[in-house]
């Protein structure tokens, strides 16, 4: 099981990691309201830029401390919970601005599998 969890982080944090750093400015399925980047995304949810940057340093600390924690335990559950709570704050902004549920569906499968890391012992 141990490996499992340990592969279960890895697809968390090279997830992230991968839509904050290196497809940041890219158009995806999964943006909200359609946005061509973050930026818009974010504009989409009326959230402020500021706001973005901070959300997005917060994904990608807790991802890296995430990664950590396949040898450091004590960072497993902080990083996996904060995570799984960004990701249900994720999948109600995509709610709030009436997209359709598919949009929701990588914030829903990260939410599921950080609660797993999180709650697998």
């Amino acid at each position: 099981m141990e490996y499992l969890i340990s592969i279960i982080k890895i697809i968390i944090a090279i997830s992230i990691i991968n839509v904050w750093l290196f497809r940041f400015k890219k158009p995806t399925t999964w943006r909200g309201n359609n946005a061509g980047n973050m930026k818009e995304e974010f504009e989409a949810y009326g959230l402020p830029e500021w706001l973005m940057y901070g959300v997005g340093t917060v994904k990608v600390l807790l991802s890296l401390s995430l990664l950590v924690s396949i040898y450091f335990d004590e960072l497993e559950i902080p990083s996996a919970c904060g995570i799984a709570f960004l990701m249900l704050i994720a999948i109600v902004m995509h709610i709030k601005i009436g997209d359709p549920i598919k949009k929701s569906l990588p914030a829903f499968i990260f939410f599921s599998l950080s609660l797993i890391v999180a709650l697998v012992q």
